[in-house]
């Protein structure tokens, strides 16, 4: 089977047919033993053998690997699967900044901007006060700022918008 890997960005074909692996044109014995009880993993290229522990993190094929120590981060899909993600991405176009949501519940404190006002990438818009901490909600993009749902003074759940950027 045929794979994309992105490895730290940057992308490599491998080909997977049971005991061989080929990466970059270079063919290569490969085989991989658990060690049971344990997330670690012996893979043997070659002659080489390393250790490898692995993560599942974000979106399916996303992995987070420590191989002999050393951390890597790593798409793999088969060759549909990326096709399919791709193809996805490029239809979804330009969805503009993304509205400023609470990421956890707790009281508005103040509201730093005003419909109109144009607002930088990680500029402070509200703050707020949960766990009796006060936390600085940022611009997640530049834009305009389109509506203002906080109020100082009011409670709102995790989840709530409080501004639209346009």
């Amino acid at each position: 089977m045929k794979y994309i890997v992105s490895v730290n960005g940057e992308d490599h074909e491998v080909l997977l047919d049971g005991t061989h692996v080929t990466v970059g044109g270079e063919l290569s014995s490969a085989h991989v033993t658990e060690l049971e009880g344990t997330p670690i993993r012996m893979l043997t290229i070659g002659n080489t053998v390393h250790r490898v522990v692995a993560r599942r993190t974000g979106p399916r094929g996303s992995y987070d690997l420590w191989i002999d120590g050393h951390r890597f981060a790593v798409e793999a899909l088969d060759e549909r699967s990326r096709a399919i993600r791709e193809l996805s991405r490029k239809s979804q176009g330009a969805l503009g900044p993304a509205p400023l949501i609470a990421p956890m519940p707790g009281l508005v404190v103040r509201v730093n901007v005003a419909v109109g006002d144009a607002v930088q990438a990680g500029q402070g818009l509200v703050v707020m006060e949960a766990m009796k901490m006060e936390n600085e909600l940022r611009a997640p993009a530049a834009g305009t700022v389109r509506q203002v749902h906080a109020t100082p003074g009011t409670a709102v759940e995790k989840g709530t918008v409080l501004i639209e950027l346009e």
